[in-house]
């Protein structure tokens, strides 16, 4: 399926350009366009994962490779459903762009899969591994909708009417979809975290072993908890919502990526190269 892989990447980097041409031209055709392509790519997308989970037996997440490319195909997903429910037209800047990149690294890696053994072939992992990755692209959006909120402030704050105070939509509207980025990601990484308890059980006798895995995903869950109850019990928004997001999201990319290549756990199996 590396000809899918490599029309996918087409269809994500024309969808890239065509949001890069309505940041400038403010066309709505372009716009629309760029939705369409990146939609194109996230189904043929879906197929290459469909198919190797077909032949396989489980879900292509066993190394880096794989693990990337459903991580691109997270971000697409996800930012489609969104761009659906809330019509923020100028957030394909970001997603279509990092889904791109996301895949062009994952196709330059090592394709060949671990052996496939028991190990992999779980309902509990796929449920696992499918609600993490969901809610890894809804807060690498909510991560992104906080650079567009400062962005947007200091646009505001300086009183200059140029580039991006012209293009972006208000800071309430970017809170508000920010803001809905992180429910909908903190309930999918909570339902990850629970099923992957449950798998961990199964397969390795106990539901928690302080692998460095489980406690950085402790932490950033703790994270976006914290960010919640604040918004919640003190009115934490705005500015504050948008710096936590991304300070949230950048902890989530060291449990994704540093903790497997720095610290040895039971998920380094699913990365390596």
């Amino acid at each position: 399926m590396a000809i899918a892989i490599f029309i996918t990447i087409l269809f994500y980097m024309l969808s890239t350009a065509a949001y890069f041409a309505y940041l400038f031209l403010q066309k709505d055709f372009l716009q629309k366009a760029g939705y369409i392509l990146m939609l194109i790519g996230f189904l043929l997308h879906s197929v290459s994962i469909g198919y190797t989970f077909i032949k396989t037996g489980c879900i292509p997440a066993q190394n880096l490779y794989a693990t990337l490319s459903l991580s691109g195909w997270a971000v697409a997903g996800v930012f489609l459903a969104f761009q659906y429910k809330f019509n923020l037209k100028i957030l394909g800047i970001y997603a279509a762009p990092l889904a791109t990149l996301i895949l062009i690294v994952a196709s330059l890696l090592p394709r060949e899969s671990v052996q496939v053994n028991d190990l992999f072939k779980s309902y509990w992992l796929v449920i696992h591994i499918l609600t993490i990755f969901i809610g890894e692209a809804s807060f690498a959006l909510a991560c992104g909708l906080g650079i567009l909120y400062l962005i947007q402030e200091h646009a505001i704050k300086t009183k200059t009417h140029g580039f991006f105070l012209k293009r972006l939509p208000s800071l309430e509207r970017i809170d508000t979809s920010g803001y809905a980025c992180i429910v909908v990601g903190f309930t999918m990484l909570s339902i990850g975290l629970i099923t992957g308890f449950v798998y961990a059980k199964l397969v390795w006798g106990k539901f928690w072993s302080w692998d460095p895995k489980e406690v950085w995903s402790g932490i950033t869950w703790l994270l976006y908890a914290a960010l919640l109850h604040e918004r919640l019990a003190i009115g934490w928004r705005g500015r504050r919502s948008a710096i936590m997001a991304i300070i949230g999201f950048a902890a989530l990319l060291f449990t994704f990526l540093g903790v497997n290549f720095l610290l040895k756990g039971h998920h380094w199996e699913f990365t390596q190269f």
